[in-house]
């Protein structure tokens, strides 16, 4: 199964709708989204352009949750998990959170074959014992070359995927 993993999107919606066609074009059959929409619109936009599955952690710049919550009710596809997502993808055992320090955590806890977490901008790839823990970067733009990742739950390889110029 592929998995394509966004974060911090900081309302940049111009980004946003290039990466959601290279999502398509990628053939992602659901999307990891780690915090950090910041207005209820993002996630409208963020829905409609992606049909699959699309499970949702809360970042420190979603403020409106509420309003969040019922744009995600008019969009089936979308599960909000609050602040920690605990699923499974192609029978792997992910966990999702928008902090490093709490994803690092919880990749060194052994529970989990891959943890995904934003928040600070950063693209990384790390191996903690058997869980993969990786930070797709930001679509935003601001601190670093927007773009998302890609991870393929059977083989377990994670990539960076640039914006689309």
């Amino acid at each position: 199964m592929k998995a394509a993993i966004v974060s911090d999107i900081h309302d940049n919606i111009w980004n946003l709708e290039t990466i959601l066609g290279q999502i398509h074009d990628s053939g992602a059959e659901v999307l990891l989204f780690l915090g950090d929409f910041c207005a209820p619109f993002t996630l409208a936009q963020l829905a409609e352009g992606f049909r699959g599955p699309i499970h949702v952690v809360f970042g420190n710049n979603d403020g409106d949750t509420f309003l969040i919550s019922r744009v995600a009710a008019k969009h089936p596809q979308v599960t909000l998990h609050g602040q920690l997502a605990e699923i499974e993808l192609g029978g792997r055992k992910v966990g999702l959170n928008h902090y490093p320090d709490i994803a690092r955590r919880l990749a060194e806890s052994g529970a989990y074959d891959a943890v995904f977490s934003g928040h600070d901008h950063q693209r990384y790839i790390h191996q903690i014992g058997h869980t993969l823990w990786a930070n797709p970067g930001e679509v935003m733009g601001r601190f670093g070359q927007p773009g998302f990742g890609m991870w393929d739950t059977e083989t377990m390889d994670f990539s960076h995927v640039d914006l689309a110029r």
